[in-house]
């Protein structure tokens, strides 16, 4: 008869058993074809793996194909040598690791009498000297036959054959659940539900499921029991730990863990796989569980280790948690990791507020944990409940937290569009409470709200502070935001730029009104460095900069790279993306997102998405104040007004713009750029001497940075244009300027223009062609040829549908002009551009006009 072991698991039964029955057979498939070849034939051979592993299934296997050719099959301890011997009967022996020493040796000499048939299952542990002497003379015919855990291939025919989702990626979960123990995987198998194996196995197992392991927990010895519960609960499996939270010695706790891996309830880092440790919890007394975990708990909070992984299966069981210093500080040290690692994947910060909320119900001070509490509240977006929080603390002159609540409230008090309230509050912390960086964001907050003086006289009085990461971005962002406004474009780049650098380090703790990396990438942007903004952007989310307060801020930035390079379908691909990863945007990133969203719309000429953008910047600008970097979404909406012929609302924002950048001394870096939008908005509603009045400020400005020289340079060449006095060499210069410092966009809109409007037929195709190029359509012969496949190919063929004269009237049509101008400029009838249009239309296959100016800007 068969010997169970006192951690062996009870078998499984069932439909589930017998499939994962025939996929452990693959293990053992030369054993097997060799007994079914030939019955008779002398063999000695040793099954050896952990509980649960399919020792006795394969035994069963064996002694079915065994009694199939007629042998007598032997399985009790209580043999018949002789029988054995003289080859009338098969010996198959499980749970060999059991059997007395005196067993043993009758079977070792069994098998040097002569040749026999016996073959043995065993664990690898206990494994007495008697069995391993026997398994190494078994082992000189044949290697030992180890049974491994199921692997994704197997478990995916497994859930197939079960009539279960059978796809790898269930079945990789289904893995994970189990560990591949071939026992467990069955009992997930016949006992869960379709979508909790396809979801990778349930939070909390059926009845029928914690049943089964009840009887295998109940076999256990107290150390073994205790030391599955610990390592259930999170312990690590070190022998010295468990033992100190099992009050026991060290090599009681190795033998537990040894019969515990070798009953198959360990994976190889001796961890309990999820399905076996959400057994024990269900099975474990509360109590008890507690116990442990507050050993544990102890233990890590006194060497400073991780305590959330520990204190995360307790959300939501505070209620009934009593009042307990160890658990109160661990939930606190909780946040405090939650709160560290909210820059993480995956990791909500949510869950810090949740522990210092933990930490309050079991005994802590609410005022202790408050201002991180806030943080935590910021970084989850609730602007109103994070100022609330932390202006509770700040006004507690004996909490402990100020700085880091004043900290809190000056990155809300941004976000929300109040720099200037920012300031003041940094202001103040600067001379009653002190932090790494106050002076430093006092300075940022007043720069951008136009008080220079103050700044300047702040950054005279700046206290030392020691070298930390934090204070030196602090300060390098301070003195190059200044140098921004005040000295060379390249100095306060550079200055930005190493802030940032050292921003990098600090990750997602730096709290602060603003990164320096977004300022960094806004002043580039600002002088034409678009590849260098794109750098710091891309580090600054590599290293999650400010964590999940600054994500959008940053994608948002970066947005605009291809959106002034002209490549709407980048930019809005990848706003979609952000704008559906994000629940609500704070004041300040709403203004950028509609900025950008009016800004695609007005160079796809969708006159319908523009409109809608501009309800929503009306909104938008009336949340947000004008500051200093606002002035780039602010130069956007100019341009998309004046095309709704619908800008006088946005007057009093523009003349708030002047106004501060007046009392910054008109900064060219800043004051440029914005001149610009309102240069092209001059235009687009044909207020040519507005144009010229911007055009002249920008020439003054020239001599400051590459991008305000390309724009004044630009601008003196679009207003001859407009009197159409067309340079061919001189447009293209001037496009060509404008698309080295990142405005592609207006670069191709310049060379199209003066396509448009020169009398020299000869130059219009060349400026054309220069207008695609810039645009990143590249020549005509080029587009065509290069569509191997896809959708480029699709577009090249249906460009062929067109004539030349048929391009050359849709691409001044697209320039925006009428049947009328374009029949001047071709010298042909409206008529006949009509004529043109209708044929163009019918090739491209357009049900209406908004349809062919989406495929004609595709194709052109």
């Amino acid at each position: 008869m068969n010997h169970p072991s006192a951690t062996r698991p009870a078998p499984d039964s069932g439909s589930a058993a017998r499939l994962w029955e025939v996929a452990q057979h693959r293990e053992a498939t030369r054993l097997r074809q060799e007994i079914a070849a030939n019955p008779n034939k002398p063999l000695t051979a040793v099954v050896r793996g952990p509980g649960g592993y399919g020792k006795t299934s394969l035994l069963n296997l064996l002694a079915r194909t065994y009694r199939e050719a007629g042998t007598t099959v032997r399985e009790s301890a209580e043999f018949d040598a002789a029988e054995i011997r003289s080859g009338a009967a098969v010996l198959l022996l499980d749970d060999a690791h059991l059997l007395s020493a005196a067993t043993l040796r009758e079977v070792e000499a069994l098998a040097v009498a002569g040749p026999v048939r016996v073959i043995l299952a065993c664990r690898s542990w206990p494994f007495p000297a008697e069995l391993a002497r026997l398994c190494a003379r078994f082992a000189t015919g044949r290697p030992v036959v180890e049974l491994a855990e199921l692997g994704v291939t197997e478990i995916s025919e497994v859930l197939r054959g079960a009539a279960a989702p059978g796809d790898i990626e269930t079945a990789q979960r289904l893995r994970m659940f189990t560990g591949g123990v071939p026992a467990l995987v069955a009992r997930a198998i016949e006992t869960l539900e379709p979508r909790e194996l396809a979801a990778g196995g349930a939070e909390h197992l059926p009845r029928p499921a914690l049943d089964r392991f009840d009887h295998e927990l109940s076999a256990l010895d107290r150390t073994a029991r205790g030391c599955l519960t610990a390592l259930a609960v999170g312990a690590e499996p070190h022998p010295a730990l468990l033992a100190t939270v099992l009050d026991a010695e060290s090599p009681e706790i190795t033998t537990a863990v040894a019969a515990l891996r070798s009953a198959g309830m360990l994976d190889d880092t001796d961890t309990p796989p999820p399905m076996v440790a959400r057994a024990v919890l269900a099975l474990t007394d509360w109590q008890q569980r507690l116990a442990v975990l507050r050993v544990l708990l102890r233990v890590r909070l006194d060497r400073g280790g991780p305590v959330l992984p520990l204190l995360r299966p307790l959300l939501g069981t505070e209620s009934v948690l009593p009042c307990d210093d160890t658990l109160a500080a661990a939930f606190d040290a909780a946040g405090g990791q939650a709160l560290s690692r909210s820059s993480e994947v995956g990791e909500s910060p949510e869950v810090a507020v949740r522990m210092f909320d933990a930490a309050v119900s079991t005994g802590l001070p609410a005022s202790s944990v408050t201002a991180r509490k806030a943080w935590a509240v910021a970084l989850s977006g609730r602007f109103d409940e994070a100022l609330r929080l932390a202006d509770r603390v700040i006004a507690d002159e004996s909490a402990s937290d100020r700085a880091t609540a004043i900290q809190v409230a000056a990155a809300v008090l941004t976000h929300r569009g109040l720099p200037e309230r920012a300031a003041e509050l940094c202001r103040w912390s600067a001379r009653h409470v002190r932090w790494p960086g106050d002076s430093s964001c006092a300075v940022l907050g007043l720069i951008c709200t136009g008080r220079l003086d103050e700044a300047v006289e702040l950054l005279r009085t700046e206290a030392e502070e020691p070298p930390t990461s934090v204070s030196g971005a602090s300060t390098q962002l301070a003195s190059g935001l200044h140098q921004s406004v005040d000295g060379a474009a390249s100095e306060a780049l550079n200055t930005l730029v190493r802030a940032a650098s050292l921003a990098e380090p600090v990750g997602g703790a730096l709290l602060t009104p603003d990164t320096p990396a977004a300022v960094a990438a806004t002043v580039a942007l600002h002088c034409g460095e678009i590849d260098l903004a794109d750098s710091v952007l891309r580090r600054a989310v590599t290293a999650d900069s400010g964590g999940p307060l600054f994500r959008t801020r940053h994608r948002l930035l970066a947005i605009w790279l291809p959106l002034l390079r002209g490549d709407t379908t980048a930019a809005k691909r990848e706003l979609g993306a952000l704008l559906s990863d994000s629940d609500e945007l704070s004041p300040r990133d709403r203004l950028h997102a509609v900025a950008i969203e009016a800004g695609i719309a007005s160079r796809d000429n969708d006159m319908a998405a523009l409109g809608q953008a501009r309800t929503r910047a009306r909104r938008a600008m009336a949340e947000h104040p004008v500051d200093l970097f606002a002035l780039l979404p602010l130069g956007e909406l100019a341009v998309a007004t004046a095309r709704l012929r619908d800008g006088d609302w946005l007057l009093p924002q523009l003349r708030q713009a002047h106004e501060l950048l007046a009392a910054l001394g008109e900064p060219p870096l800043w004051a440029a750029p914005l001149r610009w939008r309102e240069t092209q908005a001059a235009i687009v509603v044909e207020e040519y001497d507005r144009a010229a009045e911007h055009t002249a400020v920008l020439d003054r400005m020239a001599r400051h940075n590459q991008l305000a020289a390309a724009l004044a340079t630009a601008g003196t060449v679009w207003l001859r244009v407009l009197e159409n006095e067309v340079d061919p060499a001189e447009v293209e210069s001037a496009a060509r300027t404008l698309h080295a410092v990142g405005l592609a966009w207006d670069g191709a809109g310049l060379a199209g223009q003066a396509a448009i409007r020169t009398t020299d037929r000869n130059a219009m195709p060349a400026l054309l062609e220069c207008a695609r190029g810039l645009s990143g359509k590249g020549n005509r012969s080029q587009r065509q040829s290069s569509g191997a496949g896809g959708d480029i190919g699709a577009a090249a063929d249906e460009a062929q549908l067109l004539s030349d004269r048929e391009r050359e009237v849709a691409e001044l049509v697209l320039g925006g002009m009428t049947y009328k101008q374009v029949g001047q400029r071709l010298f042909i009838s409206a008529k006949t551009v009509e004529h043109h249009i209708g044929r163009i239309k019918q090739r491209l296959d357009c049900s209406d006009r908004q349809q062919l100016l989406e495929k004609l800007r595709s194709l052109l």
